[in-house]
């Protein structure tokens, strides 16, 4: 048997978990990368290489952001609840300062425009956000998971 057949068998949660990463990460994929080459196209009319360069990088760190995201949720389905917690929490944190930590390196680059990266990111990261949500709406996942002990009352 697989590392993931047996937590899936251990926590019952674990598989819609998985289900609903998945089809977050697969909405988010389709949608955020067209709207990122968006910004970038605009950016690039609109202040040149500059504008090209600073657009890309502000959305590539989105994308790697809410992949992040994503990963955790993966890796943290057939976790025990405290623990997805910490990894939820802990992931943001590391992932606020990682992001932090690059904008203040690129802070001094001249090459980057950093308007067009600013918005770049924010308009990335609103809608990878929103994808998610619509996608984790529309996937039907059991509220409630009943196991086997809970029928059975033992």
């Amino acid at each position: 048997m697989s590392d993931t057949e047996t937590t899936a068998q251990e926590n019952p949660h674990a598989a819609p978990v998985r289900k609903a990463a998945q089809a977050m990460t697969r909405a988010s994929l389709l949608v955020t990368p067209p709207v990122v080459l968006a910004c970038i196209v605009l950016f690039s009319v609109l202040n040149g290489l500059h504008g090209f360069l600073g657009s890309l990088v502000g959305g590539v760190l989105a994308l790697l952001a809410s992949l992040s995201t994503l990963g955790m949720m993966r890796f943290s389905a057939g976790q025990d609840p405290m623990f997805v917690m910490v990894i939820a929490l802990g992931g943001y944190v590391i992932k606020v300062i990682v992001l932090f930590g690059a904008l203040t390196l690129l802070k001094g680059v001249t090459v980057l425009h950093p308007m067009s990266l600013g918005i770049t990111m924010i308009v990335a990261i609103l809608v990878a956000a929103a994808v998610e949500f619509v996608a984790f709406r529309r996937t039907n996942l059991p509220a409630i998971v009943v196991t086997e002990s809970k029928v059975t009352g033992s």
